[in-house]
């Protein structure tokens, strides 16, 4: 079947990319790879990816398209959900023929609901839906195709058998190609990284507990299944010659260092290429493999803090103590390496002193740059049920942004309101960067590159912006 990958059109500014594990709109212009959906891309003959919101599609543009396509896939969150409904009922309505359905979590743990939300939703496909979707594309007759949940014809709602977990993760094809078809790659901005960018994935699965985390409850799974080390260097040496403009690779792995022999293995190969390369981390990772990391390329991690209160880290199961995500700081910025810290306000034992502490905490060890998030109970996540059972999440938070695609404070405490925590976010990000030290330290980047000077000016003015724009929604 002819086939359409598509991230639908959505918010302005929307980041619905797998990539982003936060499906919102950002306080600066941000946007993830496609990456899960350029995977199946890779893996049926023929398709077609389309990233709508960073190549500033409308629907309208879609629309002319459809007639070309006999099966449209679409990634969905639940932000993005009833957006994306709307999308698929377009398509439906300007090509009848055509077969569509969904992938991502929100569809993979609640697939009866999904599919019960229109009539123009044919199937969904849950985790591991790559091959899921390959045989979907062959004409394959549908009862026979493990992970898939779909309307027969008689319009009744049928669930197949999951999909094996896929064990051979070097049986799947490399992304980076379909990038090179499909997408313009100038187009996808992650404020910390160099630009342009590139983002993948080395393997799946995470075997942290965290209660917020999505993607290990709901499409990926607790155990970190790996593509092999000379499978990775080999598409990085491809991308490195197919994009000679790019001037980094960030993979994008839950935690890229869980498995540390093999990271320092990768490293030492990506060393030898000569490229630049970043990852997610964990706040644990030794001096020693630190160190080899920074000395084959590795200039910046994505480090989730989430917060400076351990009980909070405890009560999330994050597994991390403050001591030696301290330690861990030290040591990367006495060896020079950039880290880019996440924090989250609202989550579970959040209170006015946790908050003080998680910002007093952040300003201490001083990453370069942070990103600041509010809890998001997705469904599927411990979090999400938590917050059912507890009584701390309201129905008219549920969708998790807001009309404009920016992040609600969906969660809310006896002793703490939706409004302090949504307006604690603002408050976080001004007493981190209005610091002398750090404005002399943005400053000094900017002096020494007039990229990096029009890059973060460019910044400043949409993070104000959205600062402006974000004080209107506040519940």
């Amino acid at each position: 079947m002819r086939t359409l990958l598509l991230q639908a059109p959505s918010f302005t500014g929307f980041d619905g990319g797998a990539g982003s594990r936060y499906q919102a709109r950002r306080e600066i212009r941000s946007y993830w790879y496609p990456t899960w959906l350029a995977q199946v891309a890779a893996v049926v003959p023929g398709s077609k990816l389309i990233d709508a919101v960073p190549h500033r599609l409308a629907l309208a543009d879609i629309l002319r398209e459809a007639a070309n396509y006999d099966l449209a896939v679409l990634h969905t969150s639940t932000p993005s959900f009833a957006s994306d409904v709307r999308v698929v009922e377009a398509l439906k309505a300007a090509n009848p023929r055509m077969k569509t359905g969904f992938v991502g979590a929100k569809v993979a743990v609640e697939p009866r609901s999904s599919l019960a939300s229109s009539p123009a939703i044919d199937f969904v496909a849950g985790n591991e839906f790559d091959f899921t979707i390959k045989e979907v594309a062959e004409g394959r007759d549908w009862s026979t195709i493990a992970g898939l949940s779909y309307r027969d014809a008689a319009g009744a709602i049928r669930h197949n058998k999951p999909r094996a977990i896929l064990e051979n993760m070097d049986e799947l094809p490399f992304v980076t190609p379909v990038y090179k078809r499909d997408l313009k790659i100038e187009n996808y901005f992650i404020g910390y990284l160099k630009h342009p960018y590139i983002s993948l994935y080395t393997g799946r699965g995470c075997k942290s507990r965290c209660t917020f985390c999505l993607w290990p409850q709901t499409v990926g799974g607790h155990r970190y299944r790996t593509r092999s080390v000379g499978n990775v260097v080999k598409e990085i040496r491809w991308a490195k010659d197919a994009f000679p403009q790019v001037k980094e690779f960030f993979f994008d792995d839950d935690t890229f260092t869980d498995d540390r022999p093999r990271t320092e293995a990768i490293a030492r190969e990506l060393g030898r290429l000569g490229v630049t390369w970043s990852c997610n981390a964990k706040a644990n990772v030794p001096r020693d493999t630190l160190k080899v990391m920074r000395d084959n390329g590795l200039r910046l991690l994505l480090v989730g803090y989430e917060s400076g209160n351990q009980q909070i880290l405890h009560n999330i199961r994050k597994g991390m103590r403050i001591d030696v995500a301290r330690r861990f700081t030290k040591d990367c910025h006495e060896l020079g390496i950039t880290i880019h810290g996440t924090f989250i306000l609202g989550l579970p034992g959040e209170s006015r002193e946790t908050i003080e502490e998680t910002i007093r905490f952040a300003r201490e060890i001083n990453p370069h740059t942070i990103q600041v998030s509010l809890a998001a109970p997705y469904p599927g996540t411990e979090l999400y049920r938590e917050a059912l059972e507890h009584g701390w999440l309201d129905a008219e938070h549920a969708e998790l942004v807001d009309e404009n695609g920016v992040q609600l404070a969906p969660l809310h405490y006896p002793h703490l309101s939706h409004t302090e925590i949504f307006q604690s976010v603002e408050d976080f990000y001004r007493r981190f960067y209005f610091r002398a030290p750090k404005i002399a330290t943005i400053v000094s980047e900017m002096v020494r590159s007039p990229e990096m000077m029009l890059r973060r000016l460019r910044e400043g003015l949409e993070f104000f912006a959205f600062l402006r724009e974000r004080r209107e929604p506040a519940h």
